[in-house]
């Protein structure tokens, strides 16, 4: 898909992790700046070799202390004549290696550089201190099994790293869409999927939003880029389904027209179903609901469950959590089993 045919990418990619972008009418807002807002995602995970390195006395405050503010930093105490830091370095390297950004680590010999770790008094190595926000957070001595390594290194990098980054960036574009930001939520998510092309959150979010901007075939196109083990994820479906109930919705006419049909015959089911795709699109979820739960009260094999059918289609379009689809679930089973 090219900028040139998506209304929320007018901008384009800078740096890594950047994304520049904004939404434009044809016509500038009185009073709008003419700069494109800027989302950015910070930088892109570091590469293996970056994430482990020696450092000296004079190297420590920007390595270790400036570093740590960033992400978790362990510090490798050792010496060349230590046998129980020849077992660790290898193991912690490893470990580290597997945590893909989530930690560094940097080493430090004690014989040539004793100054640091004597102000942190280290008695004894292998000493791995683990660096937080510029300052000492956890460590442990001896030279540990890997597992418990991994274990020290997963519970030093809860909540911090490339994953959790994506996450908020996530969690901000829902919150950049509750409140009508439209233009900041897909500057969002297409930062996201500079960095991970097959999210599906931000791809199913994207494409949402370009549906709801009257670009299907941009939206379908985006759809179509995510392998088949994704294409079926729930979010995917949410729009999937979204596109199909308004894809059915045209042509259906006048609602006014309907609920006259209805007001002259309540048993036209014909009138009432359509009346509920119209309902939907509009945005009445409870009432389209309703129409289709009449149905199902009045003649459950109408058109072979066709009222059943076309409700349990609203609900994969409306999330399993929306409130309408928890009320209409309950007064749904209420019927059926009644």
């Amino acid at each position: 898909m090219s900028s040139n045919d998506n209304p929320y990418e007018k901008g384009a990619y800078g740096a890594a992790g950047s994304y520049t972008t904004s939404v434009g009418s044809g016509e500038a807002r009185e009073g709008a700046s003419s700069a494109a807002p800027v989302f950015t995602l910070g930088d892109a995970p570091p590469a293996a070799g970056e994430l482990i390195k020696d450092t000296t006395t004079a190297g420590f405050a920007a390595d270790v202390i400036e570093e740590s503010r960033r992400q978790p930093v362990l510090v490798d105490f050792w010496a060349p004549w230590c046998g129980p830091c020849r077992q660790l370095t290898p193991v912690l390297e490893k470990v580290v290696r597997a945590a893909r950004g989530k930690v560094k680590l940097v080493k430090m010999n004690i014989d040539e550089h004793p100054a640091i770790a004597g102000q942190l008094g280290v008695q004894s190595i292998p000493a791995v201190f683990a660096f937080k926000d510029g300052r000492p957070f956890d460590g442990f001595m001896g030279a540990l099994p890997e597992s418990q390594v991994k274990a020290f290194i997963d519970k030093l990098a809860a909540g911090t790293g490339p994953g959790a980054e994506i996450e908020e960036a996530l969690a901000a574009a829902g919150e950049a869409r509750a409140a009508g930001d439209q233009q900041m939520a897909a500057q969002i998510y297409s930062a996201v999927l500079q960095r991970e092309p097959d999210n599906v959150e931000a791809v199913a979010g994207l494409a949402d939003l370009l549906f709801e901007a009257g670009q299907s075939a941009q939206a379908e196109e985006l759809l179509g880029q995510l392998p088949d083990d994704k294409a079926g994820a729930a979010p995917i479906a949410a729009v999937k389904a979204k596109m199909a109930l308004a894809e059915q919705v045209a042509g259906l006419g006048d609602a006014a027209a309907l609920e006259r049909r209805l007001q002259a015959d309540p048993a036209d089911h014909e009138a009432r179903f359509d009346l509920a795709l119209l309902q939907n699109a509009m945005g009445d979820r409870a009432a389209a609901a309703d129409s289709l739960l009449a149905i199902v009260r009045a003649d459950r094999d109408w058109r072979e469950d066709g009222a059943r059918a076309q409700l349990l289609k609203f609900f994969e379009a409306w999330g399993p959590t929306d409130p309408a689809t928890l009320a209409a679930r309950r007064k749904l089973s209420s019927l059926l089993f009644s």
